[in-house]
C-alpha cells in the first residue's frame, strides 16, 4: 500500500494560482470521491484551506500521473508543473502531522487549521473514503497535535488567519479600534475568528454579513454586533472602515466599480479592505483606487515573520513530538517504501524537484 500527499500550498503558490486550486465546502465530499475514482485510491482525504489544496491518498495499484489527480480538482497541468509537489511514505505522514499542528502554516502555530484538517478528515471517513491506513494516520495526526499543545507554548499569540488580520487591522489604526467601525463579510470559521479578536480587542461597531442572514443575525447577537443582509452589504459599507472579506464562495463579492461607486459615497474617505478568503472576494484591482487599501492572504506575510521569531524554541520541540509521534505510527503500520515504480517516480516529471525535497517540509 502506498501512501502520499499531493497538492499546493501558499510556499510553493501565489493566492492567483491557489484560488484556481481550491474546492468550496459544498463541493469537498463531491471533489473527493472523484479524486478516488480517477486516481484509483484505495483511500483518500481532500483538505482545500486558504493556504493549500492537498490530497491524501493510499493506494494498492500504481497510481496514475499528478496530472490525472490535478484534473479532478480543477487544476491545469501548466500550474501544476510550477506549483505542485508530491510526498510519499513516512515524509508524507510527517507532513501532515506538521500541517494539523500549524508547523506548516504562514502563522506557525496557528490553531484553525487543526479544525479544518479534522472537517476535511472525518467528511471522508463519513462517506468511506477512509480505511485501516488513513484512519490510523489521522487519528495519531490529531493525538500528537494535542501532545506539542500541551507540552509547548506554539499555539500562544497570533496563532490564526483571522487572528493576525485584526493584529494589521490594529496596525492601521494605531493600536485603537474603539472608534472604528468593522464589517465581517463571511460568518464561517475565519470570520468568526475575526470577530472574537475585533470584539476582544474593543471594535466599536462590528457588522456581521453572511448569505444565511440567520447565521449573521447569531453570530452578531453573541458579540453585541449587527446583522447586515448579504444584498445590503455594499451599500452598509458606505459607513464602514474596515471590511474583513472571508466568505467561502467562488465568485468575487466586491468588483473594482463597486467600489469605485462606493468610494464616491464615502467623499473618498479612507477603506480598508483585507481578503483572507481563497478563493479572492475582493477584484485585486480595487488597490488602485484612490483612498482604498487592500490586503490579501499572502501580504499577511511580513506579520508572521514576526510571529515566527519568537517560536523558535518551541518549534523545535515541536520537531520532536511529530518524530517520536512518526516513528511510532510507522512502525505500528509496518509500511515497506517501494523503490521501484513508486508513486513519486511516476509523478517526478511533473514535479520541480526543489519542492520535492524533503527538507521544504
Amino acid at each position: 500500500m502506498k501512501l502520499f500527499v499531493a497538492g499546493v500550498n501558499y510556499r510553493t503558490a501565489p493566492v492567483e494560482v491557489r484560488e484556481q486550486f481550491a474546492v468550496t465546502p459544498p463541493r469537498l465530499l463531491e471533489q473527493t470521491r472523484r479524486l478516488q475514482v480517477e486516481g484509483e485510491l484505495d483511500e483518500v482525504v481532500l483538505l482545500s484551506t486558504c493556504n493549500r489544496v492537498e490530497i491524501y491518498g493510499a493506494t494498492r495499484y500504481e497510481a496514475r500521473s499528478l496530472d490525472s489527480l490535478s484534473k479532478a480538482v480543477g487544476c491545469s497541468e501548466h500550474d501544476l508543473r510550477l506549483h505542485g509537489y508530491v510526498i510519499e511514505n513516512v515524509e508524507a505522514v510527517r507532513h501532515l502531522f506538521r500541517v494539523a499542528s500549524g508547523l506548516d502554516s504562514m502563522v506557525v502555530g496557528e490553531t484553525e487549521i487543526t479544525g479544518q484538517v479534522k472537517t476535511a478528515y472525518e467528511a471522508a471517513r463519513a462517506a468511506h473514503l477512509t480505511g485501516r491506513m488513513l484512519n490510523r494516520v489521522f487519528q495519531k495526526a490529531f493525538q500528537t497535535v494535542k501532545e506539542t499543545r500541551t507540552q509547548t507554548s506554539i499555539g500562544r499569540g497570533a496563532t490564526s488567519v483571522g487572528s493576525v488580520a485584526v493584529e494589521l487591522a490594529e496596525r492601521i489604526f494605531h493600536d485603537d479600534l474603539s472608534q472604528q467601525k468593522v464589517m465581517i463579510i463571511g460568518a464561517g470559521r475565519m470570520g468568526e475568528t475575526c470577530i472574537r479578536h475585533l470584539a476582544k480587542n474593543g471594535a466599536r461597531s462590528i457588522l456581521v454579513s453572511n448569505r444565511s442572514f440567520e447565521r449573521a443575525v447569531e453570530l452578531a447577537r453573541e458579540f453585541g454586533g449587527e446583522a447586515v443582509r448579504f444584498e445590503e452589504c455594499l451599500q452598509t459599507m458606505t459607513d464602514v472602515d474596515i471590511v474583513v472579506a472571508a466568505a467561502g464562495c467562488p465568485n468575487t463579492l466586491l468588483h473594482r466599480v463597486d467600489v469605485e461607486n462606493l468610494m464616491r459615497r464615502r467623499k473618498n474617505r479612507l477603506l480598508f479592505l483585507i481578503d483572507i478568503a481563497v478563493p479572492r472576494n475582493i477584484d485585486a484591482g480595487v488597490h488602485s483606487l484612490e483612498g482604498v487599501y487592500l490586503y490579501n492572504i499572502d501580504t499577511l506575510e511580513s506579520l508572521v515573520r514576526e510571529n515566527v521569531r519568537f517560536r523558535q524554541q518551541d518549534l523545535a520541540k515541536c520537531d520532536q513530538i511529530i518524530d517520536a509521534g512518526v516513528s511510532a505510527l510507522m512502525a505500528r503500520l509496518s509500511l515497506e517504501i517501494e523503490k521501484p515504480q513508486s508513486f513519486l517516480q511516476i509523478c517526478l516529471p511533473f514535479v520541480p524537484k526543489p519542492i520535492i525535497a524533503a527538507g521544504t517540509f
